[in-house]
């Protein structure tokens, strides 16, 4: 793009931007003629994706701002109205709107409720900052046709995301995930309402409190074993922090009303949108958890609890036998879960007919081998919650089988059907429970972990991932993605390739024999995964929400000849994989 045409668009950005913040950000860049950065902030228009927005916050087309969210909230209106035509006739339409506590959620959060409003939608906004799984259980509590939670979830504080639910309170999927996008991009003129006609017309609700009660009571009917917690409740300290966001109101609620202690990290507990202790609000971060260890090792707590900002990631870490903190990986949280559950199920005679549990294609194998010794089905879908929500709504409309439970490896859980989305407070309570009933057996989480290791064999994952910034970091991250579909991997940390799985292209084939190709069936998305010999997996998959391409390792060893050994060998493989994955990155412009 050349300097006259960047211009061109900044002028045009200028003349639309009503906030003026974000327009004079434009008028400095131009009066100085910064080009470069107006080429960033103008390459591109914002892309609204299968699920939604999300950016870095500034004026410009290719930002998070007013402007771009009133197009996105007019075009998904729009798709809205076209879809649900007899209930827009009868003026039935309605939305329900919740933010987080990010730089401009609240802004951004009420004019999007307004132009639903203007649209004609009987609309919701929740009065103050609300997570995320809370946004899904309102969109069906209330009966709602669609749905928008903003917030970048763990994204670094320069972000801010827009996110897209339809009537079942799942991010939006096939074909209204296109749909939507046809509408965003068609946008030419956006209907505007003021916030007090459209609270004099009954078309802007205000809510709080009367949704609040009704979720907090769902996330304590999901535990198996009240009895226990209001016996042993006493005996576990927790230490939690919401990392600054939406957390902190509903997880001191909830585990408080079980009896349980909860230690809240004070610099961590109040909403803030600079998220000033940490670099990352993402409790997948060792480094985000660093305050809440810290505190559990100086008030000998029994366990670490963390929510990323919109509440619906969950990260534990717990004490080893040294007593030094833990943290669990969003794989092993799973794994123990997944067991937890079933087990109750089990032992409680509470099993459904044909059970089933719902994992990400780049989650742990080590779910399949535990649901199968509970005689469970495993299902396995697209990274995105929106698809483990997909089995859920398939479930229902079949009765082919019964949910579980869900999970991904990026500490993403969900433990309800009332919930169409990943839930970090269900999981925290489930999680409290769950250290309450291996403590009756004398047993830590971690101990329990590692009989399942002896179980099923040792596992070990790890995650790469690398930013390629901009349009030429775009243009990057799909020369490696050619680079691995083109050549292929034969091999991977001296252990055969025996089966690639091309998601993008719906086939699966071993390189050896690469003409002999079987149909996939899962939707299309650009992920590659090798399979090599004795059964350990490499995944490649460029981020839908960051301009970063992630590798993720899920490593398996047999722990017949013991753990230790076994972890050895895993570390070492990890390792080796690891070098190979750095070295293609490195080589690939």
């Amino acid at each position: 793009m050349d300097k006259t045409e960047i211009l061109s668009r900044a002028k045009a950005y200028i003349q639309e931007e009503k906030d003026e913040i974000f327009r004079k950000e434009i008028q400095e860049l131009v009066a100085t003629d910064n080009i470069t950065e107006l080429e960033d902030r103008f390459y591109q228009n914002l892309e609204f994706g299968t699920g939604g927005l999300r950016g870095i916050i500034g004026g410009g087309t290719n930002r998070m701002n007013t402007l771009v969210i009133n197009n996105a909230t007019q075009g998904l209106a729009n798709y809205c109205i076209k879809a649900l035509p007899e209930k827009a006739k009868k003026g039935e339409l309605k939305a329900v709107i919740a933010y987080d506590s990010r730089k401009y959620s609240d802004k951004f959060a009420e004019a999007t409720a307004l132009i639903f409003a203007a649209n004609g939608f009987t609309t919701y906004l929740f009065t103050s900052l609300r997570p995320t799984p809370e946004l899904s259980y309102a969109i069906r509590m209330l009966e709602c046709d669609t749905g928008v939670v903003v917030t970048a979830s763990h994204n670094p504080p320069q972000y801010n995301g827009y996110k897209a639910y339809w009537n079942d309170g799942a991010q939006v999927t096939a074909p209204h995930d296109t749909g939507i996008i046809t509408e965003v991009n068609k946008v030419a003129t956006v209907k505007h309402i003021s916030k007090e006609e459209a609270i004099s017309t009954g078309k802007l609700i205000l809510i709080d409190s009367f949704i609040d009660e009704q979720y907090w009571n769902m996330v304590k009917n999901q535990l198996f074993r009240p009895e226990l917690i209001r016996e042993k409740a006493k005996e576990v300290k927790v230490v939690y922090t919401p990392l600054h966001g939406t957390g902190a109101m509903h997880v001191e609620k909830v585990l408080g009303d079980l009896g349980l202690e909860v230690i809240t990290v004070p610099e961590q507990r109040n909403p803030d949108g600079a998220f000033p202790t940490v670099a990352y609000p993402n409790p997948e971060e060792a480094a985000a958890l660093k305050m809440a260890v810290e505190l559990a090792e100086k008030e000998k707590a029994d366990v670490v609890m963390a929510t990323d900002p919109d509440a619906d990631r969950f990260g534990t870490a717990v004490p080893g036998p040294d007593g030094k903190f833990v943290l669990i990986t969003g794989n092993q949280m799973g794994v123990l879960l997944t067991d937890y559950i079933l087990l109750s199920r089990k032992e409680l005679g509470k099993m459904p007919v044909n059970p089933a549990v719902i994992r990400s294609i780049v989650t742990s194998t080590m779910v399949d081998k535990v649901v199968a010794s509970y005689g469970a089905k495993l299902d396995e879908c697209l990274t995105g919650f929106k698809w483990i929500a997909a089995f859920m709504a398939k479930y229902e409309e079949t009765n082919c089988n019964s949910y579980v439970f869900g999970l991904e490896e990026s500490y993403g859980y969900n433990v309800e059907n009332d919930v169409r989305d990943k839930d970090g407070v269900s999981a925290a309570a489930m999680c409290a429970e769950m250290t309450l009933y291996w403590r009756s057996k004398n047993k830590s989480l971690l101990q329990r972990l590692e009989e399942l290791y002896l179980q099923c064999g040792y596992y070990e994952d790890k995650a790469i991932s690398k930013s390629f910034p901009g349009a030429a970091g775009g243009q990057t991250m799909k020369n490696i993605m050619t680079k691995l579909r083109t050549e292929g991997l034969k091999s991977l940390g001296g252990k055969k390739v025996i089966s690639i799985r091309d998601v993008g292209q719906g086939i699966v084939y071993n390189p050896e024999n690469p003409d002999k190709k079987t149909k996939l069936d899962l939707p299309s998305s650009n992920v590659l995964q090798f399979f090599l010999e004795g059964g350990t997996v490499v995944s490649a998959r460029p981020s839908g929400t960051e301009p970063k391409i992630k590798f993720y390792i899920n490593c398996t060893v047999p722990s017949a000849n013991g753990l230790e050994k076994a972890k050895e060998e895993a570390n070492s493989l990890v390792k080796e994989i690891e070098t190979e994955i750095q070295g293609i990155l490195n080589t690939v412009q």
